[in-house]
């Protein structure tokens, strides 16, 4: 069992090396998959099994203050890395019916494959977010698609920066952090207290990031079928995922934005009918939340 685990590593390591990118290969974090690998594992268990049992007992964490500013931070630093990738390519040279990675070494390419490194570490960082769900006891909000999606984008993120670091690729990470300039100014708004009615519109954060997947599925899968030199393996499987995360989202928002308030409302009607006729202690009738009857003590019927 060890030998094939040995020999398993061995050959991962083998084809990392064989088809990295020489510019980004040096790179923090870049030189193997098992630190990134390991730390994926500590944060899924950590957050789903140890995390909720230490915090059980406690009580839950504010974060006010914290959460105003890392979610500043996060909106901010989306905004810069969205100008970066339109500087580093997708502005001016870049074709979008089809973009080679290269190979070049010119600034705009290393300003893009820079771009393409800092997109990773946004993905790795934004793992705080499920950290605070755990810290505020919000385990409700540890959902599949949840854990789903931050764990499979750094490992996304970090494929694409050790192999991929430019080219077709890429616009999906620039369309992905024009949406969370909205999501995390969303989430800034959401921790400022006494603002909740102000944030109606949170429906509308999971319509933008739909839009963002049905954009990436026709953007992602055109070298399917263009003659393009980028690899279509890849572009199989950014295809997939964006139709994965449709329907994961899609899924989400029908439940909670749609199928939620019609099992609510159904609900309130079932409780107003309820009311329309009910006796209390005393033997009087209820109708339309209006007394309307009552026996004397002779048992005849008498209005109230």
């Amino acid at each position: 069992m060890t030998s094939i685990i040995t020999d398993a590593v061995a050959e991962v390591n083998r084809l990392v090396r064989e088809n990295e990118d020489p510019r980004t290969k040096d790179w923090f974090m870049m030189s193997s998959p098992w630190p990134l690998l390991a730390l994926l594992v500590v944060y899924v268990y950590g957050c789903t099994s140890v995390g909720p049992r230490i915090m059980q007992d406690r009580q839950p964490f504010k974060l006010t203050g914290v959460l105003i500013a890392y979610n500043f931070l996060q909106m901010i630093g989306s905004a810069w890395l969205f100008t970066e990738g339109m500087y580093g390519g997708w502005m001016n040279e870049y074709d979008y019916t089809c973009q080679p990675v290269g190979t070049s070494t010119s600034p705009q390419a290393m300003r893009m494959a820079g771009a393409v490194w800092w997109y990773f570490a946004f993905k790795v960082i934004e793992l705080l977010d499920t950290v605070f769900f755990v810290l505020r006891k919000k385990n409700n909000q540890l959902s599949f698609l949840h854990m789903y999606h931050h764990t499979v984008m750094p490992l996304c993120a970090w494929v694409g920066t050790k192999f991929l670091p430019g080219g077709h690729g890429t616009f999906i990470g620039l369309i992905n952090c024009l949406v969370h300039v909205v999501m995390y100014c969303y989430y800034m708004l959401a921790a400022i207290p006494g603002t909740k009615k102000y944030l109606g519109w949170k429906p509308w954060v999971t319509i933008v990031q739909l839009v963002q997947f049905v954009i990436v599925f026709f953007h992602a899968s055109q070298p399917l079928y263009r003659q393009c030199d980028y690899p279509k393996a890849i572009a199989s499987l950014l295809t997939f995922n964006a139709v994965l995360f449709m329907y994961m989202f899609g899924s989400f928002y029908y439940r909670t934005y749609i199928l939620a308030p019609k099992r609510q409302q159904a609900a309130a009607l079932r409780d107003d009918k309820h009311q329309q006729m009910i006796s209390n202690s005393n033997g009087l009738l209820l109708v339309n939340n209006n007394v309307i009857s009552a026996k004397d003590n002779n048992g005849k019927v008498k209005s109230s």
